[in-house]
């Protein structure tokens, strides 16, 4: 096997050092501590070199590949950037950041700084879908930066990212951004169904109330019936196998009539920037998503779709409004009292 350093791999120094050399060096130890250099810096201190220094460029950025695309948060990921120059140099190589993983970009809304936003953009320059879609979602919606959000949601659709399709579709159905004019049902049914057949659970129960109240499509109660069933079936598969730190997140809640919905790393940063700033909302009259896990705001009053009984929640979609019926509003739903009773 050949590598940049030559035919194979080297081979491992001798140790064996005489009592003069050992002397020496342990001599030039000291002196180099007392000068301010650590002793990383000064790597034959020793009497031999590090090994890791011997390793080849190609097999370090393989295992970095794999740390960045099975690491459980951020901080595993930053931890090796932090060690040394030439991991931080090899960490930030195009190829690792490309293989990011969904719960490595998991930014908190706490935490949001200008070296967040840059190592998202980073990661989003590779074109890596899910940098896209969580920086695309940041921009459009927390940041009011909605063309810059929009085109990089966009990019993660274009590579098949179910997420992104489907909020996507959530825009088209709203006219986010823009007007009521701006809104494109038969753009958001077609969106919803290209996320619908990847398998995105939200996408298939908002498809299947489509198809039910002939929203955009034409009306078909039973493959709207039998989408919604499909939806269900998903997401109890999906509880079955989910790690514990997603049912302690979501708490163990039953929000469908089988299992638990798991939320994306980007809503449940919405949720935290918005819980955490004064009035919740980016602007005076608007409102918040009233389920839970969403987090999307309005981005013109009137936006979202209110309950026709209470009048007292309001919705992006009817799969979440579908989804915060099971988990609460059915039991707080009450009529709005009429004048003069």
């Amino acid at each position: 096997m050949r590598t940049r350093r030559g035919p194979c791999y080297p081979k491992a120094p001798d140790f064996c050092i005489d009592d003069e050399r050992y002397r020496f060096l342990k001599r030039r130890k000291v002196q180099v501590e007392c000068r301010g250099f650590s002793p990383e810096s000064d790597r034959h201190f020793a009497g031999r070199r590090d090994l890791f220094y011997s390793l080849p460029d190609d097999l370090v950025l393989s295992l970095l590949c794999k740390l960045s695309s099975t690491a459980g948060c951020p901080s595993d990921f930053i931890n090796v950037l932090i060690t040394c120059k030439r991991l931080n140099r090899l960490g930030l190589n195009s190829i690792v950041l490309s293989k990011a993983c969904r719960e490595m970009l998991a930014v908190k809304a706490e935490h949001w700084s200008e070296s967040s936003y840059r190592f998202l953009k980073l990661c989003a320059d590779t074109g890596n879908a899910e940098a896209c879609y969580t920086l695309g979602m940041i921009q459009f919606y927390c940041l009011q930066n909605r063309g810059s959000g929009a085109s990089l949601m966009a990019k993660a659709a274009i590579a098949s990212h179910a997420p992104a399709l489907y909020s996507l579709a959530v825009v088209q159905f709203n006219g986010s951004g823009g007007t009521k004019s701006d809104k494109d049902l038969r753009a958001g049914v077609a969106l919803c169904a290209r996320a619908a057949f990847i398998g995105h659970i939200d996408a298939l129960r908002e498809l299947g109330h489509c198809l039910q109240d002939g929203y955009g499509v034409k009306k078909n109660i039973a493959e709207g019936r039998r989408f919604l069933i499909q939806a269900n079936a998903r997401e109890l598969a999906a509880v079955l196998v989910a790690p514990p730190s997603w049912m302690a997140w979501c708490g163990c809640r039953l929000l469908s009539d089988f299992g638990c919905n798991v939320p994306h790393p980007a809503n449940r940063f919405l949720s935290e920037w918005f819980s955490d700033r004064t009035g919740n909302v980016p602007g005076p009259g608007l409102r918040l998503c009233s389920h839970s896990i969403c987090g999307k705001p309005e981005t013109r009053r009137h936006e979202f779709r209110r309950c026709s009984v209470c009048g007292a929640v309001n919705y992006c979609s009817r799969a979440c409004q579908a989804l915060d019926w099971k988990l609460r509003h059915k039991v707080e739903c009450t009529p709005v009292a009429e004048d003069g009773e």
